[in-house]
C-alpha cells in the first residue's frame, strides 16, 4: 500500500492555518455564474414556498394589500441553508465561514440584477458591469391580493423615495424612483413586489396600452346619478381647478351619451376658457373625452374627510399588524 502523501498531523495543521483553502482574491474562488444567480434569486424569495410568506389565508384576505420589510438575517440564513448541502466536515464549514463576507458582498450586487435576468434583457456578466457596486440596503415590498391583478396582469408598479404631487414630470419621477428588485405574479390574483429601499410613495397604474375614452361618475343628485368629464387643455392634460362638464344623456336611453349636446357644452366652455381646445372637429372632442389609466397611490398614514364629505383612506407603507383581525390570526398561527 502506498503511504499517504499528507500525514494526519499535517492535514490538521493545514486546516487550522488556512481554513479558506482558496484566497478570496484568487479567480478560482469565484462562484459559478449559475450558482451566483441562484443564490441572488433566493435572496429575493424566488422559489420560496408561498406558505412560508403567508402561513394563513387570513393574513392576506381578498382585496387587500400588505406592506412589509424583508429581514436580511432571514434571507442570509436562507443562502446559508442552500450552501450547507456541500458541507460535510469541519473543513467545509471553515471554508464557508472564511468566504462568507466576500460572498455576501457579491450577492449584494447580484440581487440588483435579478429582475434584469428574469426579463431576459442581459446576461449576468453584462448586468453586473452596468450596476454600480454598493452595500445592500433595506428591502421593502408588498403583497397585493385583488381582482385588479388578474384584470391587469401587466400592472405598472413604482416606488418613490419622496411623495410626488400630481401632475409630475417624467424627469422628477425618474429621479425619485426606487429600483424595483422583483415584480411577479405568484397567482392569478396575487402580486409580489420588492423595492431596493424604503419608499414614501408607491403607485399602481393600469397598463397604458392604448388611448381610452370615458366619463367619471358624479355624486347622486335629486334627479339621479350624473356623469361628468374633466376639462383638459389642448395637450390633453387635465386643468387643475377647472370646473367639470356635466355629460348629457338621451332622455329615452340614460346610458347613451348625447354627443351633439355635449359638443355644444364644450364649445361654450372653450369660449369662456382659452385653454380648452376649440370644438372644430372630432379630434378636439376626443381630447376632452380622454380617460387616463387608473392609478392607486399609497402614501403617508391615517386618513381624512374629503371635499365631498366621504372618508379618504391613506395607506402607510409599513407592516399593518395592529389590525385586530390580523393580530388574532397571527397569534392563532403561532400557537
Amino acid at each position: 500500500m502506498r503511504p499517504a502523501w499528507l500525514a494526519d498531523v499535517d492535514a490538521l495543521r493545514e486546516r487550522l492555518v488556512k481554513p479558506e483553502q482558496v484566497a478570496p482574491s484568487d479567480p478560482a474562488s469565484e462562484l459559478p455564474g449559475y450558482l451566483e444567480s441562484f443564490l441572488a434569486h433566493l435572496r429575493l424569495l424566488v422559489g420560496v414556498p408561498f406558505s412560508y410568506l403567508v402561513p394563513d389565508e387570513r393574513l392576506l384576505p381578498q382585496e387587500s394589500i400588505r406592506f412589509f420589510y424583508l429581514d436580511r438575517s432571514w434571507s442570509d440564513r436562507l443562502v446559508d441553508g442552500a450552501l450547507s448541502v456541500g458541507k460535510i466536515g469541519t473543513r467545509e464549514h471553515a471554508h464557508h465561514q472564511a468566504q462568507h463576507e466576500t460572498l455576501r458582498q457579491r450577492l449584494d450586487l447580484t440581487e440588483r440584477v435579478v429582475r434584469v435576468l428574469q426579463r431576459g434583457k442581459s446576461d449576468l456578466v453584462a448586468a453586473r458591469l452596468e450596476t454600480p457596486a454598493a452595500p445592500a440596503g433595506t428591502i421593502t415590498g408588498f403583497l397585493l391580493r385583488s381582482a385588479a391583478v388578474s384584470g391587469w396582469p401587466h400592472m405598472d408598479v413604482r416606488a418613490f423615495r419622496e411623495v410626488l404631487e400630481e401632475p409630475t414630470t417624467a424627469a422628477a419621477a425618474a429621479e425619485a424612483q426606487i429600483r424595483t428588485l422583483r415584480l411577479e405574479r405568484l397567482a392569478p390574483s396575487i402580486l409580489l413586489a420588492l423595492f431596493d429601499g424604503v419608499p414614501a410613495l408607491v403607485t399602481c397604474d393600469e397598463p397604458a396600452h392604448g388611448v381610452q375614452f370615458g366619463v367619471e361618475p358624479a355624486r347622486a343628485g335629486p334627479l339621479g346619478t350624473t356623469i361628468r368629464i374633466v376639462q383638459r387643455d389642448r395637450s390633453g392634460a387635465s386643468l387643475p381647478g377647472a370646473p367639470t362638464t356635466v355629460v348629457p344623456v338621451r332622455a329615452t336611453h340614460p346610458r347613451v351619451l348625447a354627443i351633439a349636446e355635449l359638443r355644444k357644452r364644450l364649445h361654450h366652455a372653450a369660449n369662456a376658457d382659452a385653454r380648452l381646445p376649440l370644438q372644430t372637429g372630432s379630434s378636439a372632442l376626443a381630447i376632452e373625452l380622454l380617460r387616463l389609466p387608473w392609478r392607486q397611490r399609497f402614501e403617508g398614514a391615517g386618513g381624512a374627510r374629503g371635499a365631498s364629505g366621504g372618508f379618504v383612506p391613506v395607506t402607510a407603507v409599513a407592516a399593518r399588524l395592529a389590525d385586530p383581525e390580523v393580530e388574532s390570526a397571527i397569534d392563532e398561527v403561532m400557537t
